[in-house]
């Protein structure tokens, strides 16, 4: 069963810093595409950065130069490392990879982790 658990998630005040990690299982995703999504409170969910399996690289314009996205293949784990953080980034946040599997793509999701940053 493939399952995806992010950790690192909490309060922190507005300009500190957090690190997200997400620890897959059950499958490989070194040739897939891993990213991170958020969802504030009456808000849709969002992507917010993601990684392709070469290294490549895609940030909402929000968190452009604040955060990072990483991944050890090795350790099928993706992270997100967040700095200087606004009250705005307060919501959960979602690990996502998408999978071809039989022909058919597939998303896997994270339970979520929640941050708030407290001004």
């Amino acid at each position: 069963q493939v399952q995806l658990v992010e950790s690192g998630g909490g309060l922190v005040q507005a300009g500190g810093s957090l690190r997200l990690s997400c620890a897959a299982s059950g499958r490989s995703f070194s040739s897939d595409p891993m990213g991170w999504y958020r969802q504030a409170p009456g808000k849709q969910r969002e992507l917010v950065t993601n990684i392709g399996s070469d290294g490549s690289t895609y940030y909402t314009d929000s968190v452009k130069g604040r955060f990072t996205i990483s991944r050890d293949n090795a350790k099928n784990t993706v992270y997100l490392q967040m700095n200087s953080l606004k009250d705005e980034d307060t919501a959960a946040y979602y690990c996502n990879a998408v999978a071809l599997v039989s022909g058919r793509v597939i998303n896997y999701w994270g339970q979520g982790t929640q941050v708030t940053v407290s001004s």
